[in-house]
């Protein structure tokens, strides 16, 4: 994906800057104005009531699966996982929730096949792909190597979707087959995800993940008091507010 500098990362910078404007700072007028430019910027940030509402503008919503339809496949964007070489195991990242869902309607009978896609961000080690990871997690648990089909060359969404594109087409002329898929990924990522995927003509039903926004509620924890955090959470956003324009600008989605 393309390199977004978060907040969270950002956070000494721009605390650095405003000091130096402080000590170098000459008109006392000025000086209060950093001040209160920091204040704010600070409470602005750390604050978990303005994320949400923010987030809630931009995930899509999680929906239940109600239709009592069984798709075919169970879509699931990496990267959930990696391997930990001294204790020999995998180790799941924040994201997993992607695939513990697959999981569940795999298991409920909601759909008949889990895709993974994703391939390696690393430069010196492309064969250590998370998909490799994954595929080896779901075989030691029992699912069957038929039940699983692998992605794992693509390093952004937009590769997601053009390297997914010929796997379902070919998937979709198996015998008894519906065409009908569900796309997992996380509510904050699901909405470049379905726009590249629409822009590829793979035609997928959205199953929101791991959700950063939550109901409006009046609890004074959640509205006034900082979380640092809330701080690192803005680099989510962010990330696909710019990656959204990037992809828009190269015509991926």
């Amino acid at each position: 994906e393309i390199y977004t500098l978060s907040l969270h990362d950002a956070l000494p910078i721009w605390l650095i800057a405003f000091l130096i404007l402080l000590q170098n700072g000459k008109s006392v007028q000025v000086k209060r104005l950093i001040v209160r430019a920091l204040l704010l910027f600070s409470i602005a940030f750390s604050n978990p009531f303005l994320f949400d509402r923010a987030m809630h503008l931009w995930e899509i919503p999680a929906l239940p699966i109600t239709d009592g339809q069984v798709y075919d496949a169970a879509i699931v964007l990496g990267t959930v996982a990696r391997y930990d070489k001294d204790l020999d195991r995998i180790q799941f990242c924040e994201s997993a929730d992607r695939l513990f869902q697959a999981l569940y309607l795999y298991r409920k009978g909601y759909v008949k096949k889990i895709i993974y896609s994703g391939g390696s961000g690393s430069i010196l080690y492309p064969d250590e792909t998370d998909a490799r990871w994954v595929k080896r997690y779901l075989l030691e648990i029992g699912i069957p190597d038929s039940d699983i089909l692998l992605e794992d060359v693509s390093r952004n969404t937009h590769e997601n979707a053009t390297h997914l594109k010929p796997i379902l087409d070919s998937l979709s002329r198996v015998e008894n087959s519906s065409g009908r898929y569900l796309l997992i990924t996380s509510a904050y990522h699901m909405r470049r995800a379905m726009a590249c995927f629409r822009k590829t003509g793979i035609k997928a039903k959205p199953y929101s993940t791991d959700r950063l926004s939550g109901p409006l509620k009046f609890d004074l924890n959640y509205l006034i008091v900082p979380d640092p955090y809330t701080f690192a959470s803005w680099n989510l956003l962010g990330h696909e507010l710019f990656g959204s324009l990037f992809y828009k600008l190269a015509g991926y989605i």
